[in-house]
């Protein structure tokens, strides 16, 4: 075999075990089933302590529990916006109610995708904002996540039917008030004992909540209470949580992203309160949540402010929380202190999330996850995002990606495919020098090491575009797997979600015939390859096709399979990264052709398909063998 279709069979062997690798280390894993919600306990809420030091960053420190009872009995104000729909309960004043417009369930649903959920759901997610009480003041005497707050006066007055909660969101009980961007709520509390607190909630035309409360003291001491918010998770639904995508607790913490999968969070350090927990001591600017694929609950701190950052988890109820803790605040007689966090619930847009970071969100885009190879998602993204904003479809732009990625690395690519020429071109020298070695395979590798190094080639640079392309291969395969971009994106005909594998089959004839194609379970589902896919391995073949079949029989068989086998391990990739992946084989094929051409040669493609087809020939027994 030459060193062409050595170095071709290298890159091309390469490539295929890196991506079958992939899948045998970091397989699907299922995610495990959340508990029965009737075992459930009841949902428990940290309490905060004064730490010795009030004054320094993190001083309030998270060791107790209290009862948090169910929410339904309670008002609310429903919530409107160009982005979300929901409600929030007066009781508490927990937002617990949360679904997102635009986004569905699946393509076909008519069902928005649901956020947060209230107690007496099957799986409890929703915030609460409240005060610990500290120096001078009773434990009762604080708003809790039981507390029911009062509706001010001069509130707007609830909206229609569109401003309700979705069906089976929120449990029915009276609208008072419409949360709406123009429309902010003022809620009240006073405690008997000389405080008097407010609230005012706020929401723009995103996802993004503001919670400013004020506590005004009418006593005649002064009183110390700690503000804090936490978000509580009872339970998950299933989902196939994979090695690449995390989901759990994102935190940044004064420039320092940290993440712990809902798996590990029970593995935390114990606490003496009985929880696992592990906390931080944030400086400055941070912010700490949980996230999904797709969607993101985060509580802001006001930035520049210090707070401590909890990650906690409850192991009688399976609750898992995150929490933000502010160091407490002091109320002189006649005086009144005002603090401000915010909320953001909703759909990980990279636009949207990047307009907070400028807004002062400390690195907030990079609640995305976006991988090892972070320096070529991000970018591979803005730009996938400004070529799908200028063409309009993700497809489209999918293809003029692959267009700027192949015109950046052409100049590795030129000199590589002009050094596989030039070693063609070499060929004769090689087969002489074969005759003159014979089997001494030390004095022919020396001679052929000599005779590159004269005519100044480099047999290794056939395999460096393959070897780019497995970086830039993951990176995309990232981007398109965990961007909510990508989702049910469409691109022609019957490719209507782009992160989505190729729903057609080749079982029914792509849908000629009048039966379904086999579902996931099924054991035909292996075999049921869509358009893309077989286009993926008619692209790769001919590309193969450039070059004549090596002469072993062995090296044409692993030749010839090649394309086929790579077509079945990817064919269950998203649709997205097949059609990336058809359009770089189809430029490459274009390239190498041209390059070829420059340096005299011609490629006889079809001449090379017959010969790859041609049998050979049994040798017989009265045959001379090679060698002998």
């Amino acid at each position: 075999m030459d060193d062409q279709n050595k170095n071709l069979l290298l890159a091309t062997a390469l490539s295929f075990v890196v991506i079958l690798a992939w899948f045998l280390i970091f397989p699907p894993k299922e995610q495990a089933p959340s508990p029965d919600p009737a075992t459930v306990t009841s949902q428990t809420v940290p309490e905060a302590v004064a730490a010795p030091d009030a004054n320094e960053a993190g001083a309030v420190a998270a060791d107790a529990l209290e009862e948090v009872a169910p929410a339904d009995a309670a008002a609310r104000v429903a919530i409107d916006t160009p982005s979300v729909t929901g409600s929030l309960s007066l009781k508490g004043a927990r937002l617990d109610d949360l679904s997102l417009k635009g986004y569905r369930v699946t393509l076909d649903s008519p069902d928005l995708v649901k956020l947060l959920t209230p107690e007496g759901s099957p799986y409890p997610y929703y915030v609460v904002n409240g005060w610990k009480a500290d120096t001078g003041v009773a434990a009762d005497a604080v708003p809790g996540p039981d507390t029911v707050w009062t509706l001010a006066e001069g509130a707007p007055p609830p909206a229609g039917e569109g401003a309700q909660s979705t069906e089976d969101a929120a449990p029915a009980s009276a609208i008072v008030a419409t949360l709406s961007p123009d429309s902010p709520v003022t809620l009240t509390w006073d405690n008997g004992a000389g405080l008097l607190f407010t609230r005012v909630i706020s929401v723009d035309e995103k996802f993004m909540f503001t919670v400013q409360d004020t506590v005004a003291n009418s006593g005649a001491s002064a009183a110390t209470l700690s503000p804090y918010a936490f978000i509580a998770r009872d339970g998950r639904e299933e989902s196939r949580a994979m090695y690449i995508l995390h989901e759990g607790v994102v935190r940044m913490s004064d420039g320092e992203l940290q993440e712990i999968k809902y798996k590990d969070i029970p593995d935390l350090e114990a606490a003496p309160d009985g929880s696992r927990q592990e906390s931080i001591d944030v400086t400055e600017n941070g912010w700490v949540g949980f996230t999904d694929k797709y969607w993101m609950t985060t509580l802001i701190p006001d930035q520049g402010a210090p707070f401590r950052s909890v990650a906690r988890y409850l192991p009688g109820g399976e609750v898992f929380q995150t929490l933000a803790q502010e160091n407490p605040q002091t109320v002189a007689p006649g005086q009144q202190v005002t603090v401000e966090n915010r909320v953001f619930a909703g759909a990980k847009e990279w636009e949207t999330i990047r307009a907070y970071q400028n807004a002062g969100v400390s690195r907030f885009i990079d609640s995305i996850d976006w991988g090892w190879f972070f320096f070529l998602t991000k970018p591979m993204f803005w730009l996938l995002h400004h070529l799908h904003e200028l063409v309009g479809n993700m497809g489209v732009a999918i293809i003029g990606l692959t267009l700027v990625i192949k015109a950046l690395v052409l100049p590795l690519a030129w000199k590589s495919y002009s050094s596989m020429a030039r070693m063609r071109e070499l060929q004769p020298e090689i087969e002489k020098l074969k005759e003159r070695t014979g089997e001494d395979r030390m004095a022919l590798q020396q001679g052929m090491m000599k005779l590159y190094r004269d005519n100044k080639v480099n047999p290794a640079s056939g395999c460096l575009p393959v070897l780019i392309q497995i970086p830039i291969f993951f990176s995309l395969y990232k981007v398109i797997f965990v961007t909510i971009e990508l989702r049910h994106a469409p691109f022609f005909g019957w490719i209507r979600d782009l992160s989505a594998p190729d729903p057609s089959s080749i079982l029914n004839l792509f849908g000629l015939l009048p039966y379904a194609a086999p579902g996931a379970g099924s054991v035909l589902h292996a075999v049921s390859l869509g358009v893309l896919p077989i286009l993926l391995g008619i692209s790769m073949w001919l590309q193969q096709r450039l070059n004549p079949a090596p002469p072993d029989p062995t090296q044409k068989m692993i030749f010839a399979w090649m394309p086929w086998i790579f077509m079945f391990t990817l064919g269950g990739f998203a649709s997205g990264l097949v059609l990336y992946w058809i359009a770089n084989n189809t430029i490459t094929f274009t390239q190498q052709y041209l390059i070829m051409r420059s340096h005299g040669a011609k490629p006889d493609v079809f001449g090379n398909i017959r010969e790859m087809l041609r049998r050979t020939p049994k040798p017989t027994p009265d045959a001379p063998r090679k060698g002998k």
